[in-house]
């Protein structure tokens, strides 16, 4: 056989050999999320020996973030990152990690995802995804004007909320709802509209809102997580090798973005105390406040979710008094 026949059918089935993904996700290339996902992608690309290339394409690119998991689904993605919270329409059990006052600390939020991860990828199986891993964002956090002493500080202020579960914290706390965008809240703290809110030091030192926030309170409210996941078909389509080498690496991924989360959070608390925030302790009298709120929360939710809610809060609940 002649040279130029032989070096056709190498290129040929060097070709053939290798597949191109794109990954679809909402959120900024310069998020930690983000970051994470692109060395995700590019540990793959090595571990296969370029076999399975993945593209990364963030800031709604590719699909707006409600769009992506139905375009997993579909296939017209190969894979995808959202927030957890995105699906509980679909997938309610998706919801636990957003229920107020149950987890405390990343070892609380790390604990609770083992609990759920089982849970969620059969849900994910049903619709024809795998997931592949999931990293929280930093937690949910107090921000405030004047100092929280107790319950009665809330009284008549105005809390910053923006879903159902915020309305409700307000309302539990005797304060008043005010439905700000993230975006809008420099104008609404300097007009006097809220005087606190309850989200992550992250967001807070993104939106720059120490000049009217004075104190900030790491209540730990909640850790919502983000998942990555692939669609299943294009997952078995893979060689073996390709499917534990990219399974590897996403354990990878996962571990780093905890570390990642980490990290963030202690970052965004360096920024506000050197612009003049205080990190303060919550007192006593509302950290039992908030035990009880998340006592609340978490039967309300059992109770809308049905029993397989109870696979994750019982052995969770189990394990934290043990």
């Amino acid at each position: 056989m002649k040279p130029w026949l032989w070096a056709a059918i190498l290129v040929a089935g060097v070709a053939h050999a290798q597949t191109d993904w794109k990954l679809a996700t909402g959120y900024r290339a310069e998020s930690f999320h983000t970051r994470n996902l692109v060395q995700f992608a590019q540990d793959v690309e090595l571990a296969t020996q370029g076999r399975l290339r993945m593209e990364v394409v963030p800031n709604n690119g590719l699909y707006r973030l409600a769009e992506i998991p139905g375009a997993v689904q579909a296939g017209k993605a190969q894979g995808g990152e959202v927030i957890m919270n995105n699906l509980v329409k679909d997938m309610p059990i998706a919801g636990a990690d957003s229920v107020p006052f149950v987890v405390g600390s990343y070892a609380d939020a790390k604990r609770m995802w083992q609990y759920q991860r089982p849970l969620v990828e059969s849900h994910f199986a049903q619709l024809g995804m795998k997931v592949l891993y999931a990293a929280a964002w930093p937690p949910q956090g107090l921000h405030s004007r004047k100092p929280i002493s107790g319950l009665a500080d809330f009284a008549n202020t105005g809390m910053r909320t923006y879903n159902l579960s915020t309305v409700r914290i307000a309302e539990l706390l005797h304060a008043q709802p005010v439905d700000v965008p993230m975006v809008d809240v420099g104008k609404a703290l300097a007009e006097g509209r809220m005087d606190n809110m309850i989200t992550s030091a992250v967001t807070g030192v993104e939106n720059k809102v120490w000049g009217d926030i004075k104190y900030f309170y790491e209540i730990n409210a909640w850790f919502p997580k983000n998942i990555v996941f692939v669609n299943l078909k294009a997952f078995d389509a893979l060689p073996p090798a390709s499917q534990k080498a990219l399974m590897e690496a996403a354990g990878r991924a996962e571990q780093r973005g905890w570390e990642m989360s980490q990290q963030a959070a202690s970052d965004a608390l360096a920024e506000f105390r050197a612009h003049g925030v205080k990190i303060e302790r919550i007192p006593r009298e509302l950290e039992g406040e908030i035990q009880r709120m998340g006592e609340k929360f978490s039967r309300e939710w059992v109770r809308s979710v049905g029993n397989e809610a109870n696979s994750i809060f019982i052995p969770y609940y189990v394990k934290q008094v043990l």
